[in-house]
């Protein structure tokens, strides 16, 4: 059993990596189809609705199209954005602090060759996985495009820049979000869409596309991929089940991962996840667990099923047009770290 889940979750993500995926289904009926609607952009203006992803590269002309400003934060960095961009923060700032809500730039444009920094620092401190999972690949990251910056807090005069601690004062960015589409911004990395943008809630993270279709994003609470058609709004069903080991929370911190690790599987649609039982967290499966990571020392496993529908066309290592049930997704985690997922298939 052991060596059967090892080779499928090798085989997967072996394909998945070559093949990618666009999470391209048809938007359901819950959500207003709006792409008819959506504005084209001007023949003398950059694409402000442009989609780069863990899926989709950056348009390689894409630098030489677009005019970038550098500004200056409060802590003394220069921080380059597209000038649209740029100009539509600078009065979103004015805006907020009117309210006593203070927030600058910590990071906006980043070239090709900065990411490949970014990820060769982060392997180096966090390791491969944590990268893959965690980290847009070079080429892949919306803040080649300028339009896209992540926010800090100032609190009581002193910037609050780390994220453990910005998510803290969940208070003020809810004030912060309240007012983004009136400037042409979206939340993009929201909370329970981790299947389709593959990264976690970042409220920090916002996107510019422009004041119309901002609006009509954030009052639909979906992704731009949604907007945008790339990807189908599908509530998600979770079925915690019934755990002595684990806390809602525990459980939640896992399907975390599922669901970023999911946004790689090519327009598949995700169903539900479903809690199987602490009989998963056996002597035995944590030291499978183990032999599949032998530079780490798990604690405790957990286990989950999903089902989804894949694409009809472009399914990769799934049978088109296929309903899959009781998908297995194994997870561990060592004492004081985060879940990890080791092995998914059949």
């Amino acid at each position: 059993m052991k060596s059967k889940y090892l080779i499928s979750m090798l085989m997967m993500s072996a394909v998945l990596s070559v093949t990618g995926c666009t999470q391209n289904t048809v938007p359901s009926s819950s959500v207003p189809p709006v792409s008819e609607e959506i504005p084209n952009p001007d023949e003398n203006e950059i694409d402000y609705l442009v989609l780069v992803n863990r899926q989709k590269e950056v348009p390689a002309d894409w630098a030489d199209q677009a005019e970038f400003v550098t500004l200056k934060n409060s802590m003394g960095d220069e921080i380059s954005l597209e000038k649209k961009t740029a100009d539509a923060f600078a009065e979103l700032k004015d805006d907020l602090a009117q309210n006593h809500v203070n927030v600058d730039i910590y990071s906006g444009y980043r070239s090709v060759e900065e990411q490949q920094a970014v990820a060769d620092d982060y392997t180096e401190r966090y390791g491969e996985e944590y990268v893959r999972l965690n980290v847009a690949a070079p080429g892949y990251s919306e803040h080649h495009t300028g339009l896209a910056l992540d926010l800090y807090l100032i609190v009581d005069g002193e910037a609050v820049y780390e994220n453990e601690e910005m998510l803290e004062y969940s208070d003020l960015w809810a004030k912060v979000h309240a007012r983004l589409a009136e400037h042409g911004f979206i939340l993009h990395y929201l909370e329970g869409k981790e299947d389709i943008t593959g990264f976690n809630y970042e409220p920090w993270h916002i996107r510019y596309v422009g004041q119309a279709s901002a609006r009509e994003i954030m009052e639909q609470g979906i992704t731009l991929e949604e907007y945008l058609g790339e990807a189908s709004s599908v509530d998600v069903e979770i079925d915690y089940g019934t755990s002595e080991i684990y806390t809602k929370d525990d459980m939640d911190e896992a399907i975390t991962q599922i669901r970023k690790v999911f946004a790689d599987f090519a327009g598949c649609e995700l169903h539900n996840i479903r809690y199987t039982s602490d009989d998963c967290n056996s002597e035995e499966n944590i030291k499978w667990m183990n032999e599949l990571r032998e530079d780490q020392e798990y604690t405790e496993c957990i286990k989950f099923l999903s089902d989804f529908h894949t694409p009809a066309e472009n399914s990769g290592a799934f049978e088109p047009d296929h309903e899959y049930t009781d998908y297995e997704w194994y997870l561990a985690r060592s004492e004081g770290g985060s879940w990890e997922v080791l092995s998914y298939g059949y």
